[in-house]
């Protein structure tokens, strides 16, 4: 793609100061600075946990985004879209909100630290509702960068259901793998996920619903892949390399001094 990459569009899973400082969060905050300041177009994302303090970090619901619906498993769930600044980034984040999935007062887990039995519904409700905002802000990016396991989904979306939605036809796909891998998801989730163009057989690796596989299933739907912490399950390594897609392994020190962005920024133009 080369020099021609102009808008980078960023799934993010989590994004600090929204969350607590993490490897996730920390990237989700500085990578589309720097890369704004690379002089790229960028528009960033996040679900809207329902732990996010909203009156603090002065969210508010743009209107004209919000409004349709999103049906998954047969029900019909309202798309609610909020928008923050990062002032000290000279950037904006967008929040994909909706009372059933994201307004729990914890992120992943309930009180008791067990995955909520819903997380792969509001993976897709995530992944849908980013595809459709960007289709309604009428802004097609060069590269879909997608953070943490529950943006997985958005690659085989992007490819088999929004494949010939002009806004998405020369996007690629970037997706970091991390050590945030679920264990597993309910029995049923590949036919919650079969929408549009997605088929049962093209989510045949769910039949064996575990987070490993989820980012398998990711990773055959990328045009290049980051390895974003140093502890990425081995099996989902192996499987990226094999692959034969462009990687950009794992470096602690560039962590550490911030030199990613630019590793990041020069992997993007690659592709």
């Amino acid at each position: 793609m080369g020099n021609s990459v102009k808008r980078v569009l960023f799934v993010n899973s989590e994004i600090t100061p929204y969350l607590p400082e993490s490897g996730i969060a920390n990237i989700g905050r500085y990578l589309p600075q720097g890369i704004q300041e690379r002089k790229k177009e960028i528009r960033s994302f996040m679900p809207r946990y329902g732990c996010i303090n909203e009156r603090k970090n002065q969210l508010h619901e743009v209107i004209r985004l919000s409004g349709m619906n999103i049906v998954i498993n047969e029900v019909d769930r309202p798309l609610v879209i909020k928008v923050a600044s990062i002032s000290a980034a000279r950037m904006q984040v967008y929040f994909i909100d909706n009372e059933d999935y994201f307004h729990r007062k914890s992120v992943y887990c309930d009180e008791n630290g067990e995955f909520f039995k819903d997380n792969g519904e509001r993976a897709i409700f995530f992944a849908r509702g980013v595809l459709e905002t960007v289709k309604k802000l009428r802004w097609a990016p060069d590269i879909i960068h997608c953070q943490g396991w529950i943006s997985h989904i958005l690659p085989i979306y992007l490819k088999k259901a929004y494949i010939d939605d002009p806004i998405f036809s020369g996007s690629k796909v970037v997706l970091s793998v991390y050590d945030d891998t679920p264990a597993s998801f309910p029995e049923d989730f590949k036919d919650r996920i079969a929408f549009g163009g997605v088929t049962e057989k093209d989510l045949e690796i769910l039949s064996d619903p575990t987070g490993i596989n989820l980012a398998k299933l990711a990773a055959d739907y990328s045009d290049g892949i980051i390895l974003g912490s140093a502890n990425v399950d081995e099996e989902i390594v192996r499987y990226c390399k094999e692959s034969g897609l462009p990687i950009l392994p794992y470096k602690a020190e560039s962590m550490e001094d911030g030199s990613y962005i630019e590793d990041y920024n020069s992997f993007y133009d690659s592709l």
